[in-house]
């Protein structure tokens, strides 16, 4: 009881300062280091996306709001590099405390359900073809993004009543009714809204790759492109979002147990991972790259140098060749000429 009385106790002042501040002064230089490679990346996305590729007409909409997600994570990371660097877990100012919160965990869901979005797109193209498609329906009204950003809010804003990294959680303090309330509601969004995408994305590869071992050769490009987006999407998760979710299953457990000394080190382990998952932002261009080879194009005609651009631009990374795109489907070389990559702007 005295044990549990004293974690209660010591909760509200140490658990919100660094176990180890070495470690957190190591991961805030590894957030400066995703910020300093990932604002110009996300920059320039950005800059192709809006006056190169226009993707207002090229029906991309989705890997555009992923773009403006990927980008809002990306300049909250100063931020918390400051805070690990100063040996604190979060800032000591509870408005600058919850708005970096609320912005992580948005911009986290948002990236999370566009990215789910073109996994099912693609796998209605390829395993339900000629069927209606309500992903492509959504596609075609700039709109529903914006109601799946405000669809997002109710997630997020439990962020707002009670930080979530180390002031308030299960286990840790005596609550009330309420709040206890507040933080199970939180702890069931944290790890469902990485599970549920996870089980619906590996079904979906599943599918596309069952799908792609019964066609024949000269159908199999616009396959192998939709499983190179699905498997690009895996990627993500396996290596952004998975981790920390577990590492945050394994630290609510020594959490609960009162093991103190172990729950110091899974602290640390579970921070380190969600640094880890800030990399997102510079792993989703490739998932853009995949989904789109107009997108593709576009990036390496503008910022690529003129012998690397040729290298790459004739390069069929195991997807196919153009030839093939055009002796198969004669719209798709339609496409393939009029892409805006081709628009001088």
């Amino acid at each position: 009881m005295f044990g549990q009385q004293n974690m209660s106790t010591n909760s509200t002042v140490d658990h919100c300062k660094t176990p180890n501040f070495d470690t957190y002064k190591a991961l805030s230089w590894l957030m400066i280091v995703e910020f300093v490679l990932g604002l110009p990346l996300n920059l320039s996305v950005l800059y192709i996306f809006i006056f190169r590729f226009k993707f207002w007409k090229n029906k991309s909409i989705f890997l555009f709001n992923i773009v403006v997600a990927d980008f809002l994570l990306v300049v909250c990371l100063p931020a918390k590099a400051y805070h690990y660097q100063h040996g604190q877990r979060r800032s000591s100012n509870s408005a600058v405390c919850k708005t970096l919160l609320f912005m992580l965990f948005l911009n986290r869901g948002a990236s999370i359900g566009f990215l789910i979005t073109l996994s099912l797109d693609r796998y209605f193209n390829v395993v339900h073809l000629g069927r209606r498609n309500f992903v492509k329906v959504l596609k075609k009204t700039p709109q529903i993004s914006i109601v799946i950003w405000l669809l997002l809010l109710p997630l997020t804003i439990p962020t707002m009543v009670n930080t979530f990294e180390c002031c308030n959680s299960h286990g840790r303090v005596v609550e009330t009714y309420s709040h206890d309330v507040t933080d199970t509601f939180r702890e069931v969004v944290f790890f469902t809204q990485i599970l549920i995408p996870f089980i619906i994305l590996v079904y979906c590869t599943v599918r596309i790759v069952n799908r792609l071992r019964k066609k024949t050769v000269g159908e199999k490009t616009k396959l192998r492109r939709a499983v190179c987006v699905v498997m690009s999407v895996v990627v993500v998760f396996s290596i952004c979002f998975l981790p920390c979710t577990i590492a945050r299953a394994v630290l609510l457990y020594f959490r609960l147990q009162n093991m103190q000394v172990a729950e110091d080190v899974a602290v640390q382990v579970y921070d380190g991972l969600m640094v880890l998952s800030y990399v997102d932002c510079l792993l989703d261009p490739l998932v853009y790259c995949f989904c789109n080879s107009g997108f593709k194009d576009a990036y390496i005609t503008t910022f690529c140098p003129g012998p690397l651009q040729k290298k790459l631009l004739n390069a069929n990374f195991g997807l196919g060749s153009g030839a093939t795109t055009i002796t198969t489907n004669s719209a798709a070389a339609a496409r393939t000429v009029t892409s805006p990559i081709m628009e001088k702007s």
